[in-house]
């Protein structure tokens, strides 16, 4: 007699997607914390290889494969797109720029991805196209304020952000990668690695004190933003339709701006409002219109 798969258990769904929703809009408010003290790419470093580690050796604890040796260096190049250039470009802005801007900026990734898809032979529709003309035009329209055009270089880098992040999301997909999440281990302790070495070269200094606001703001992207977060995401996954578990795509960054504006007291200018409707608008268009397998959704491990 076969078995039937038991249909997932859905009775978590509405606080697993709080917790997306909730969390990795106020991961970019606790960066921009702890990088007023702490140099970017080496806190940056220091959680992803703490976070894979623990990741790794919880998988290997109940029993998963270790990654071989392909495994590992396949996982560096997606490792380095993420956790580099799209992680550790906006810790580095956000010495500059605010965490509502940051969360804006990095809103668009979806777009991004939809943009080269067909570079990864995957085809852009129609409806996809709209939403990248108002996505990007949201871009636009946040580059007239006044923030934006005051750090023109930190505004360059933070834009490079969610073109990374949706080339390395792309590439894993393609790539013969470790299943599950092995993958996201492995991802982050060889991103946290290059990570390091972008630090060291840099010659960012440990700080010779670092005051309890910031050590908890780092915890929290640690434990929360990075575990809790990623965790209600993969149950998400195996709950709920796609679409469902990648709406925190398009509801994080107006979360995030609320939330630098009321608890870090970041100003919200009408440039700023005007490009969260376009941008949100835009990703959800982009989002709702894709019917991609749990399998094929971006891997955040929270952007923030």
């Amino acid at each position: 007699m076969s078995s039937v798969p038991s249909a997932p258990d859905t009775r978590f769904v509405v606080p697993a997607l709080g917790a997306v929703y909730l969390i990795w809009g106020s991961t970019y408010l606790a960066m921009r914390v702890a990088v007023e003290v702490l140099p970017p790419f080496m806190m940056a470093s220091a959680r992803f290889l703490l976070v894979g580690t623990v990741l790794l050796l919880f998988l290997r604890r109940r029993g998963a494969a270790w990654p071989t040796p392909k495994e590992w260096v396949l996982s560096l190049p997606v490792g380095v797109l993420m956790f580099v250039l799209g992680n550790g470009t906006v810790a580095f802005a956000e010495k500059h720029l605010s965490s509502g801007i940051a969360a804006v900026v990095c809103g668009t990734m979806p777009l991004c991805a939809a943009a080269m898809g067909p570079l990864f032979g995957e085809r852009t529709t129609a409806r996809e196209w709209v939403g990248l003309t108002l996505g990007f035009g949201g871009v636009a329209v946040l580059g007239f304020g006044k923030e934006l055009r005051a750090e023109p270089f930190a505004a360059a880098i933070l834009l490079l952000a969610p073109i990374a992040w949706a080339a390395g999301s792309l590439l894993a997909r393609r790539l013969a990668l470790p299943r599950g999440l092995m993958s996201a281990a492995t991802q982050m302790i060889t991103g946290g690695v290059a990570t390091g070495l972008v630090s060291v070269g840099l010659r960012e200094q440990v700080p010779a004190k670092i005051p309890l606001e910031v050590a908890l703001a780092w915890g929290y992207l640690c434990v929360f933003g990075s575990l809790v977060a990623y965790s209600a995401y993969t149950y998400l996954l195996r709950a709920t339709r796609p679409a469902v578990a990648t709406s925190y795509s398009y509801v994080n960054p107006a979360i995030a701006v609320v939330i630098g504006a009321l608890l870090g007291h970041e100003a919200v200018g009408p440039e700023v409002v005007v490009s969260v409707l376009l941008i949100v608008g835009a990703t959800a268009m982009v989002v709702a219109g894709r019917t991609p397998t749990p399998a094929s959704a971006p891997v955040p491990v929270s952007r923030g």
